[in-house]
C-alpha cells in the first residue's frame, strides 16, 4: 500500500531519514546535481521528469532525465545547482525550504558524481511549465502508483566481453522509458517514499559510498 508521502507526516519522515546524509553531502564537491521533484498531478502523487532535447550534444540526448546539470563554481552547493538548473530547464522555481534532502549520489560512466536532491514541489500541471526548448523536448509526470506496479518495472543486464557484469532498473509503459541513472535515482526515491512496497534491483555499479 502506498503511504501518504505528500502528507506533513510523510515529509517529516523523509526529511528525518535524509537529514544526516544531507548535512554531510550538501557542501561536498560534485560534478552535477539533479532535482527529483515530488509533485501532485490532479491529486495523484507523482515524479516529474524531462525528455532531454534531441538537439543536445552527447550520448544522453533524447533520454529521460530529472531536471539538473553541471555544478557551476558560483553555486553555493549541490542544492543550489539542482534548483538553479530546474528553473533554467523547465521554468519551475522551487523554494529552498521545499527541499527534503539529498539521496544517495551516483556515478556516471566517466566516474563523475551526480547528486540527487529530493524536493516537494506541490500540485502542478506538467503541460503548463515553460520548458527551455534548447534543453528539453518534453516535461511529463509518472504517478508513484505506476512506478510501483510490477508490470511497469524491468531490468537490463549489462555484459562486457560476453560476461554478465551488472543489472540496472528500467521503468516501462509510460510515455517514455526511464532507464540509466535516472532509473537508479527513481529506485532510490521509491525505496524512501514507499518502504516495503518496492523491491530493489540487484547491486549495480555507479553508487557512491556514504
Amino acid at each position: 500500500m502506498l503511504p501518504d508521502c505528500l502528507s506533513a507526516e510523510g515529509e517529516q519522515r523523509c526529511r528525518r531519514l535524509l537529514g544526516k546524509a544531507t548535512a554531510r553531502l550538501r557542501a561536498r564537491p560534485a560534478a552535477a546535481a539533479v532535482l527529483v521533484p515530488l509533485c501532485s498531478v490532479r491529486g495523484v502523487p507523482a515524479l516529474l521528469y524531462t525528455l532531454r532535447s534531441s538537439l543536445l550534444a552527447g550520448r544522453h540526448k533524447g533520454d529521460v532525465s530529472f531536471p539538473g546539470g553541471k555544478c557551476d563554481p558560483a553555486d553555493r552547493d549541490v542544492v543550489h545547482t539542482a534548483l538553479r538548473e530546474t528553473q533554467e530547464e523547465v521554468g519551475l522555481a522551487v523554494p529552498e525550504d521545499h527541499v527534503w534532502g539529498i539521496l544517495q549520489p551516483v556515478f556516471d560512466q566517466e566516474k563523475n558524481t551526480v547528486v540527487p536532491v529530493l524536493a516537494g514541489v506541490g500540485p502542478l500541471d506538467p503541460q503548463s511549465l515553460k520548458a527551455n526548448p534548447k534543453e528539453v523536448d518534453e516535461v511529463f509526470a509518472l504517478p508513484l502508483t505506476h512506478l510501483l506496479q510490477v508490470q511497469n518495472q524491468g531490468y537490463t543486464n549489462f555484459r562486457q566481453r560476453g560476461n554478465f557484469c551488472y543489472t540496472m532498473p528500467v521503468f516501462l509503459h509510460g510515455p517514455h522509458r526511464v532507464w540509466g541513472l535516472t532509473a537508479v535515482i527513481t529506485e532510490f526515491t521509491l525505496q524512501l517514499l514507499a518502504p516495503g512496497a518496492y523491491k530493489p534491483s540487484l547491486e549495480y555499479p555507479g553508487l557512491s559510498r556514504r
